[in-house]
């Protein structure tokens, strides 16, 4: 059981870590290509949301799921402070303290990743939005 120890450790907080960097990755890459993109050379509102909106799905989905990675890593923190004490036959509470310590890092790792991700999205959604009213706007002048 001591292995549970290590997989919070550098499982789960490995895995927070990374998926925290794709989402910074993809959002630093998605706001350049927005101060970049010109609206005028799509044709149509479609196409123009299939580009603005592309990988935008992976910051969405990284932030709602990071909380449940952290979950799972203080699930396992709290299953392993309990077989400590099954184990051991001791209620020492400096142990008991220690392992739920860990088990309570693996929910704020999650929450750090989470809140900034879902941040992330709704700055970047906003934009995508912004886009594309620029662009049904020039649509409708052109109508005219």
């Amino acid at each position: 059981m001591h292995m549970l120890t290590h997989l919070v450790d550098y499982g789960i907080i490995g895995i927070l870590i990374i998926l925290s960097i794709i989402a910074v990755a993809v959002a630093i890459e998605r706001f350049s290509f927005y101060k970049k993109i010109n609206v005028d050379t799509y044709t149509t509102t479609q196409e123009l949301e299939s580009v603005l909106t592309s990988r935008l799905h992976l910051v969405a989905t990284i932030g709602s799921n990071a909380p449940y990675i952290g979950l799972l890593g203080t699930v396992l923190g709290i299953m392993q402070t309990f077989y400590s004490m099954g184990a051991n036959g001791t209620t020492n509470v400096n142990d008991i303290m220690a392992g739920l310590a860990l088990a309570l890092k693996a929910t704020a790792a999650g929450l750090l990743v989470a809140i900034p991700s879902i941040v992330m999205y709704n700055l970047l959604h906003r934009r995508v939005n912004v886009l594309m009213l620029r662009k049904e706007a020039e649509n409708e002048r052109q109508k005219l």
